[in-house]
């Protein structure tokens, strides 16, 4: 097929289009002029833009059968909460009216998920690829990747695709994002748009250590001795998923899943204690011998914080960061693995090949 993929030079867009290109498809990769796109396949082509930028959008999906829409501003803080969810506005009429449609849905949010004109990433992005999927009439087909986080919390259970989340309180301002474009993809999708919703889980693995690889940046300070104990008292439960196994996921729901659908692509449910755990016996090497409390390491995010600010480099670990561990964010993959074929590996399999990886780069010793 004749594919587009956003977000091509991220984490996951990037692994997407060496796939998709590697199975025979035409791939053409949306990227910004600033974006470093040197580690993408030679097959595939380069179309250049900013998903703020419908226009740009629209000239990339030109041509195309499916678009993959990975682009995603995935930080759980940044200076500017704007670029999350901020509504673009040519008016201070158009901004005033889409304020009152975003709070007539989530009254509960307040006004600070709207509080500056400009561009963003993870909502009117969206937006502006539905809007430029709609002008070209060879798309046949949208794969939207949002985030468990726009399903919310799961203390206590494991949630699947039906889980809506309570649009009460977040974490953070990405989740608050994520959640504001789920709604937006189910309405489209409820007006005929062809939108296949794909929720990954925390994804790890080898490649770009962006934000969207926490856990290799996380045992990347864990092994050269930055993280001496373990994160908390092992309450947290995440949904742990290799990147490569999220990537086939999405290929999946481009030939096989069911517009409209949402398909969570996860894997084993555990806490980041039994990451540290599983990587010491991995590595033979010792575990944590103490806990650091969150309290503790929530005061460590507010002056990474206040440093960021000061410096302009993003912390690795921020307060909001503290507020998602304090929860349990646990899912089944098992209407992904009956409908796409999904098929996640074994977390000790995933982990192993990761920190094999890390330590070729150089970057733990074990």
């Amino acid at each position: 097929m004749r594919v587009v993929v956003t977000g091509a030079t991220g984490y996951l867009g990037g692994r997407l289009c060496a796939a998709l290109a590697g199975a025979g498809h035409d791939v053409r990769a949306f990227v910004r002029r600033t974006g470093d796109a040197s580690a993408l396949p030679d097959a595939v082509e380069l179309a250049y833009g900013d998903v703020g930028d419908a226009d740009s959008l629209a000239a990339a999906f030109d041509g195309r059968d499916a678009v993959f829409h990975a682009a995603a501003s995935v930080e759980p803080w940044l200076p500017d909460p704007s670029v999350f969810t901020a509504v673009r506005a040519h008016s201070i009429v158009e901004y005033l009216l889409n304020q009152a449609v975003l709070l007539s849905v989530f009254p509960s949010m307040g006004t600070s998920c709207c509080s500056k004109l400009g561009d963003q990433v993870n909502v009117r992005g969206l937006e502006n690829v539905l809007e430029a999927a709609k002008r070209m009439p060879t798309v046949k087909k949208i794969i939207y990747t949002s985030s468990f986080f726009a399903l919310g919390p799961t203390d206590g259970y494991v949630a699947d695709e039906t889980q809506m989340h309570k649009g009460k309180t977040f974490c953070t301002e990405y989740e608050k994002s994520k959640v504001l474009a789920d709604r937006i993809a189910l309405q489209a999708a409820a007006e005929g748009v062809p939108i296949t919703i794909v929720y990954p889980g925390v994804i790890y693995g080898p490649g770009k250590l962006t934000t969207g690889n926490l856990v290799s940046r996380i045992l990347i300070e864990r092994f050269n001795g930055r993280l001496p104990g373990y994160i908390g008292d092992g309450y947290d439960r995440e949904s742990f998923c290799h990147v490569d196994d999220v990537v086939s996921g999405h290929i999946a729901a481009m030939e096989k899943g069911r517009v409209g659908e949402r398909y969570l692509l996860t894997g084993e449910n555990l806490s980041f204690m039994h990451i540290f755990n599983m990587a010491a016996n991995i590595t033979n090497t010792k575990a944590p011998y103490f806990h650091v409390p969150l309290w503790l390491i929530e005061i460590y995010g507010w002056i990474s914080v206040f440093i960021s600010r000061i410096t302009g480099k993003l912390p690795l670990i921020s307060y909001p960061t503290v507020r998602v561990i304090r929860h349990q964010w646990a899912y089944s993959c098992d209407k992904a693995k009956r409908e796409l074929g999904y098929n996640p590996r074994n977390l000790t399999e995933g982990l192993a090949e990761m920190l094999l990886w890390l330590k070729n780069e150089k970057l733990i010793k074990f």
